[in-house]
């Protein structure tokens, strides 16, 4: 039987017309159906394209593939313009055929025209298939961990909700001691060292200058648009604020994933935490992280993380500090030449 020719499929934008298949193939690959996710992806692009890039691999049987991602531009403390590759996908019978590439190649073509430097993803360690795409793609491990910690409901955890005790009259500027100096309310909690609630658009000059302090840049562009964001869509978005006496003293803004990456569970990911440096070591950010493990227990959120510098030595300290572990998920980066 002689073969017959079939033309390679062709890629074109994402559109909401491709739902279908997308939940289709998706499905095929993780064994149930992600609906909710893949529409609020399509949907998120719609409203803001241009931070989003979606590309679709379609053939004579219709959808091939799919590739979707969207623009970080200050996440995790970074400060290049990347793109975030949260879901793809090809359809079984034509996997190993260069539906992947193709789709790949046309992400890579929008990156160039649009100042991206860099491609992220993620994958965990076992998913064998996953990880040999993405190095013949040219990824490379990122250097960074991303470290994550069990939610148990918001359940009370000493290491991160129990407050610190500070000599009296302690404040900005003071050396703090940790002789053992004092006992341990045990009555009192970390969010009780300042009041913590959810943020709203009049904290952003505040945040905006405890970041600067922070990174030594102005990120109000990229606050702002994450303040938006919070309040377009609370249930998705968990972002918090400490303050003291009216003053801002510490921020969190973290959101909710339901299926990134190939989660099959809800997780909380925290963006940015920032605290004034003439309160660092005095519980801030422990007072943020006890009232965000509450929000999230009633939101049935079992599992928080973020990605940390691996050289951030004092954010991973407190992290761990506080109850984080190394997760079983690689960071990954594809780096464009200048």
């Amino acid at each position: 039987m002689q073969a017959v020719a079939t033309e390679p499929p062709t890629v074109r934008a994402l559109t909401p017309a491709d739902l279908a298949g997308v939940v289709a193939i998706d499905a095929s690959i993780e064994g149930r159906s992600r609906r909710a996710y893949a529409e609020r992806r399509l949907a998120a692009a719609r409203r803001d394209p241009a931070m989003h890039a979606q590309f679709a691999a379609v053939d004579a049987q219709g959808l091939a593939g799919y590739i979707l991602s969207r623009v970080l531009e200050g996440e995790f403390g970074r400060e290049a313009r990347s793109l975030r590759i949260e879901l793809v996908g090809v359809r079984p019978d034509v996997r190993g055929h260069g539906v992947g590439k193709l789709l790949f190649d046309a992400l890579t073509q929008w990156a160039g025209r649009h100042a991206v430097q860099e491609l992220r993803t993620q994958a965990t360690w076992s998913d064998a298939a996953l990880v040999h795409w993405l190095a013949g793609m040219g990824f490379a491990l990122a250097p960074a961990l991303i470290v994550e910690c069990a939610v148990a409901g918001g359940a009370y955890r000493p290491e991160r909700d129990d407050a610190i005790t500070l000599p009296t009259d302690d404040g900005p500027g003071h050396e703090i001691r940790f002789d053992g100096g004092g006992g341990n309310d045990f009555e009192r909690l970390a969010r009780d060292n300042a009041d913590v609630r959810s943020m709203t658009p009049a904290d952003l000059p505040g945040i905006v200058r405890i970041d600067r302090g922070i990174t030594g840049r102005d990120r109000a562009g990229y606050l702002s648009a994450k303040l938006a964001e919070a309040m377009d869509d609370s249930s998705l978005r968990v972002s918090l604020c400490a303050q003291r006496d009216g003053a801002n003293l510490g921020f969190l803004m973290a959101r909710v994933d339901r299926g990134d990456f190939g989660r099959t569970e809800p997780v909380a990911v925290i963006d940015t935490i920032g605290v004034d440096l003439e309160y660092t070591r005095h519980g801030i950010g422990r007072a943020l992280l006890s009232q965000l493990f509450v929000n999230l227990g009633a939101l049935h959120v079992e599992r928080v993380e973020t990605i940390v510098a691996a050289s951030d030595l004092g954010l991973l300290g407190f992290l761990y500090g506080v109850g984080f572990v190394p997760s079983q998920r690689l960071a990954f980066v594809r780096r464009f030449e200048a």
